[in-house]
Formats: C-alpha cells, sequence, structure tokens
C-alpha cells in the first residue's frame, strides 16, 4: 500500500492539540518555529517506516479483533469508524490558539498536519499521554557545567504517530491509540442500527431485531457486527451451515416460521460464529474441543 502523499515536497506543516474542558472536543492549532517542523515530519516519516516494515500490504481494520501494541492496519477515511479522526484531518480554518499549553491537563491528543507541492495534505495524531507527562517531572540541565533546574514547560513528543490519515486511507499503527482518540466504543453503538440492517439485509433468515436491541447496549456485540458488516459475505452464507456450526459450537438457537431466533444470552456466540471466531476441532478421536479465536486472519487457498 503506497502513502498518497509526496515528503520531497513538504510546503506547509501545522501542529495542533486536542483538548477536552468538559464541553466537547475541540482541535486546535498551535503555533511552532521550524526546527520543530523539521521534527515533526521526520516524526511522520518514521511512523510510514515502521508501517512498512511491520507490514507493507495490511490487513483492514476490524474493531472486534484483539491486536497488539503495535500492528499496520487500514480503515477507509470514509469509514464511519473513523469519522473522529477524519474530523481532524479534514478540518479547514481551525483556531489557532497558541497559550493552549499553558494548561495542558485537558489536552487528550496532539497533532501534525502537512500539505505537499501538489496541494494533498497527510495527518499525524497520537494520543497525548507521554506529551503531557514529562510536565509533570523534574528536569535539570547544564548550563557552565553546572545542573540547573528547568523552570519552563516542557512537552515531550513520542518517536511516531498513532495513525496517519491520506485523502483515501488511516493507516493505523496503534490500534490502541486509533480506538482512544476515535472514540471507537461510541462509533461502534452509534453504527449499530446501520450494520444491523445491512446484516439483515443478506440473512434473510435471522431475526435481527432482537441481535440489534442488545448489540445497542453491548459494545463486544456491537463490535462483532461490525466486522461481519465489513466482510460483505453475508448473501454467502448457507442456512443450513450455519444452523449446524451453531450446533457445534454450543451456540442454542431455535428456528419459528423459517427465522433463525437467537436468545439474548446466545447472541454474542452466534455473532461470533457468524464472524468466523468459533470453532472446534478433534484432533483426539472421540475428544472434540471448542475454542475461540480472539483474532484471526483468512489463511491463503
Amino acid at each position: 500500500m503506497k502513502l498518497d502523499f509526496d515528503f520531497a515536497t513538504v510546503a506547509v506543516t501545522e501542529f495542533g492539540v486536542g483538548r477536552d474542558d468538559g464541553e466537547g472536543e475541540r482541535f486546535l492549532l498551535v503555533p511552532v518555529d521550524g526546527e520543530a517542523q523539521s521534527d515533526l515530519r521526520e516524526i511522520v516519516a518514521t511512523t510510514w517506516r515502521n508501517m512498512q516494515e511491520l507490514e507493507p500490504t495490511p490487513r483492514r481494520y476490524e474493531p472486534a479483533e484483539k491486536h497488539a501494541p503495535s500492528e499496520h492496519f487500514y480503515l477507509p477515511i470514509g469509514d464511519d469508524l473513523a469519522e473522529r479522526v477524519r474530523a481532524v484531518h479534514q478540518a479547514n480554518n481551525l483556531t489557532v490558539a497558541g497559550g493552549t499549553l499553558s494548561d495542558p491537563a485537558n489536552v487528550f491528543c496532539y497533532f501534525v498536519r502537512m500539505t505537499d507541492g501538489q496541494g494533498r495534505r497527510l495527518t499525524g495524531l497520537r494520543r497525548a499521554n507521554q506529551f503531557k507527562g514529562i510536565l509533570k517531572s523534574r528536569l535539570l540541565r547544564f548550563v557552565s557545567d553546572a545542573l540547573t533546574l528547568v523552570e519552563d514547560d516542557v512537552f515531550k513528543l513520542d518517536n511516531d504517530f498513532d495513525l496517519l490519515m491520506d485523502a483515501s486511507n488511516v493507516h493505523i499503527l496503534h490500534p490502541s491509540g486509533f480506538e482512544f482518540v476515535g472514540h471507537l466504543q461510541d462509533a461502534v453503538l452509534r453504527a449499530v442500527p446501520e450494520n444491523g440492517k445491512a446484516v439483515q439485509g443478506d440473512l434473510t433468515f435471522v431475526e435481527f431485531a432482537s441481535i440489534q436491541t442488545y448489540a445497542l447496549k453491548h459494545a463486544r456485540a456491537a463490535r462483532l457486527l461490525a466486522s461481519i458488516r465489513s466482510q460483505d459475505e453475508g448473501k454467502r452464507i448457507d442456512k443450513a451451515s450455519l444452523k449446524r456450526h451453531c450446533k457445534t459450537n454450543g451456540i442454542e438457537i431455535r428456528e419459528t416460521k423459517g427465522k433463525i431466533i437467537v436468545p439474548e444470552d446466545q447472541v454474542v456466540g452466534f455473532l461470533e460464529v457468524l464472524d468466523r471466531r468459533r470453532y472446534e476441532l478433534e484432533l483426539v478421536k472421540g475428544s472434540p474441543e471448542r475454542f475461540k479465536a480472539g483474532s484471526r486472519q483468512k489463511l491463503a487457498k
């Protein structure tokens, strides 16, 4: 996967922070000098190199997966799950607030936005834990061969960003950072009605009303529903095979007037079957074993 940006022709570099003062989140620009801009550009380039070293052809991000601290995924920039981070990338005329770092307690992220010679924008975004944490420390520096206490506020940038955004995709390096800044739990819960409708349209033999009601209040079910929709293979699922796999994996369902009905206490298990996360192996004859996959990747045929 290529990045839709030219590092060799960067024309504009902007730095900013996200603040939450209790009245909603705001994204503000903070003036930085040329040296800081150069450092920010290098951190963005390092982030992209780290992504390529991990996985040059990343898989699409799936909200139901259990992710490692550093993995390379992508998500289309227009995806519902990218709504919050997309707002930072696409916003024009952000307010410049030079004094906003005088009170860093409410800063939850920081970002850099670069524009290349063709007018294309690239945005790097990072959760602000380390950025603010150093303010709580006592810092010393050498002045005339003597140690002196640093009185000024000092902000520490991380070595890479959690994610990068170009015109087409969100490129994710640290999934937990993306989920934190992007409010993923809220996003998947908001998307339940649309995801449920889409999956129901493919699986017309399943009664999804009760599943959707359950998912609206349970984040795990909502994440599974989002993952199932993203696979876009619902129309190929065979009803008899689905019922058989539910029985094999201990998922109790019933059928009424040709519709599969899923009791509330079986919803997560049923969605895990649909999302290919429940399976059975019988390596020891006569001793079948059931497993649940926290993370799974389809292998090539």
